[in-house]
C-alpha cells in the first residue's frame, strides 16, 4: 500500500499534465506536496505553481486554479479528497476526506506490515555500529552507538531490505603486543587454557602492561616483537591473541543479550590481510605522496587550520598501518565483495571529518561511486565523564555500561516491586 504522501503526490501530477500536457515533454515534474504545518492549510500543501510559474510563463495563481480545476477528488475509486483549497499567491491545501483516513488507518491496524509496500528491489544496507576495543570493557559511551545502530538496522530491516549488522571491533595493533607479553610473564595459565579468567581481569592487565610499556625500554621491545610475531602469523601468538579475544568477546555477549542486539563480528584484523593491496593498488593509481616518511593521500576540499590540505595518511614512516587504512579496506570490501548499496556508519561526532575524508578517498580511488552507493555518517554527540570532559576510552578508568545497564534493572525491578507488591517473583 503506498503512503497518502506518495498518492497524493502522483494524483497531483496527473492533474498537472492534463492541464499543461506540454510538461510531458519537460522530464519529470514534481508536486511539492508536503504535509501542511498547520491545520488551518489542511492535511497537506502543494506548492508547485510558485515553481513553475517561470517554466510556465504564468502567475503561479493561475497555475494553481488549473491544478484544482483538473483536480478530482475521488482517487482510485474512493472518495479521497473533502476539499481543495486556493490560498496565497498560489499554494494549494489538501484536505483530506475522514471516512478515507480511516479506512487507511483500519488497512494498517490489521497488516502485520502496516500497509507499507516492500521494496521491489531491496537494497543491501551495512550498518557499522556499536564498535567496542577488545581487552577493554564496553562503557557508556558505547550505548549510543549500539542503540542507534539497532535501531536503524530494525527499521531498514522491516522496510524489507537486507541488512548486515556490521560490528567493526578493535581486535588489532600494539595494545595486544602488550598485553600477550604481560600475559607470558603474569598469566600463563591462561594463554595455555588451564585457568579461566574474565574481562574484569584483562582490563587490569592491559592497564599494568601499558604503564611497563611506557616505563621498561626492554618490555616495550619485547612487545613490539609481539606484534611483529602476531602480524607474521606466529601460531603461539596468534593462538594468545584468541583467548583474550574471545574473553572479550564473552563479556560483549553479555550486554548485546540483555539489550537484544544482533550483530556480526567484523573485526580489524578481518581486513588486515587486504591492506597491503591497498597500498599496492593507490600506488599504482598514482594516489600516493610521500610525507616526512609517510605514505598519504591529499585530498581537494580538506584544508587544515594553517590552510595547507589535509592528507589522510595510509601507511605510517615505520611501515604500519593505520585506522584510515582498514576503513579504506573495509569499504571496498563492503562494495565489492558484499555489494552494499548504502553504508551507514554509526559514530560519535567527532569522526565526521574522518569518515568525510574516508569517503572521498575512497571515491577518488575508484572504490566508491556515489551514483551507486551511498555513504552516511551517523553522528551523535559526545558521552561526557563526571568532570565534563570526553571519556578518555585508553586510560581504561570509563564508566563500565554493564553497570549502566545493571543498576537500570535493579532499579526498574524495586519500582515494579513498590507498586505490585502481590506479584510473585516469576511476574
Amino acid at each position: 500500500m503506498k503512503n497518502i504522501l506518495t498518492i497524493l503526490s502522483q494524483h497531483i501530477e496527473h492533474a498537472l499534465y492534463k492541464a499543461y500536457p506540454e510538461l510531458t515533454t519537460a522530464g519529470h515534474i514534481t508536486s511539492d506536496v508536503t504535509q501542511s504545518k498547520s491545520n488551518n492549510f489542511g492535511h497537506y500543501q502543494c506548492n508547485a505553481p510558485l515553481r513553475l510559474s517561470k517554466l510556465l510563463n504564468q502567475q503561479p495563481r493561475t497555475i494553481a486554479e488549473q491544478i484544482v480545476k483538473h483536480l478530482e477528488l475521488v482517487i482510485d475509486g474512493e472518495q479521497a479528497l473533502s476539499k481543495v483549497e486556493l490560498a496565497g499567491p498560489g499554494f494549494i491545501n489538501i484536505f483530506l476526506d475522514k471516512n478515507y483516513i480511516s479506512s487507511r488507518v483500519n488497512i494498517m491496524l490489521k497488516d502485520t506490515h502496516l500497509g507499507i509496500d516492500f521494496p521491489e528491489q531491496p537494497l543491501t544496507i551495512v550498518v557499522d555500529f556499536s564498535s567496542p576495543n577488545v581487552a577493554k570493557e564496553m562503557h557508556v559511551g558505547h550505548l549510543r552507538s549500539t542503540i542507534i545502530g539497532d535501531s536503524l538496522a530494525r527499521t531498514f530491516e522491516f522496510l524489507g531490505h537486507n541488512v548486515l549488522r556490521l560490528n567493526h571491533i578493535g581486535d588489532w595493533g600494539t595494545s595486544f603486543g602488550m598485553l600477550i607479553a604481560y600475559m607470558k610473564e603474569h598469566a600463563t595459565e591462561v594463554l595455555t587454557g588451564t585457568k579461566k579468567t574474565d574481562l574484569t581481569e584483562l582490563v587490569s592487565w592491559y592497564k599494568l602492561s601499558k604503564k611497563q610499556f611506557d616505563e621498561d625500554l626492554l618490555f616495550k621491545k619485547q612487545a613490539q616483537e609481539e606484534v611483529v610475531k602476531l602480524q607474521s602469523g606466529d601460531l603461539e601468538a596468534l593462538a594468545a591473541w584468541e583467548i583474550i579475544c574471545e574473553i572479550s568477546r564473552k563479556a560483549y555477549q553479555h550486554i548485546y543479550d540483555l539489550l537484544a542486539i544482533k550483530l556480526i563480528e567484523r573485526g580489524e584484523s578481518f581486513y588486515n590481510q587486504l591492506l597491503p593491496g591497498i597500498i599496492t593498488d593507490l600506488e599504482s593509481k598514482q594516489l600516493i605522496t610521500v610525507s616526512q616518511g609517510a605514505r598519504c593521500i591529499f585530498l581537494d576540499g580538506f584544508v587544515g587550520r594553517d590552510g595547507e590540505a589535509l592528507p589522510i595518511m595510509v601507511q605510517k614512516s615505520d611501515g604500519g598501518y593505520n585506522y584510515a587504512t582498514t576503513d579504506l579496506a573495509a569499504i571496498r570490501h563492503r562494495i565489492t565483495i558484499e555489494k552494499a548499496d548504502r553504508i551507514i556508519y554509526v559514530t560519535d561526532a567527532g569522526q565526521s571529518m574522518h569518515f568525510a575524508m574516508i569517503g572521498a578517498a575512497a571515491e577518488k580511488a575508484g572504490y566508491l561511486d556515489k551514483q551507486k552507493v551511498t555513504v552516511d555518517h551517523v553522528g551523535f554527540g559526545l558521552v561526557l565523564g563526571a568532570d565534563g570532559k570526553k571519556f578518555k576510552t585508553r586510560s581504561g578508568e570509563t564508566e563500565k555500561l554493564i553497570d549502566l545497564l545493571t543498576t537500570a534493572i535493579d532499579h526498574a525491578q524495586k519500582i515494579v516491586e513498590e507498586k505490585n507488591p502481590n506479584l510473585s517473583k516469576e511476574e
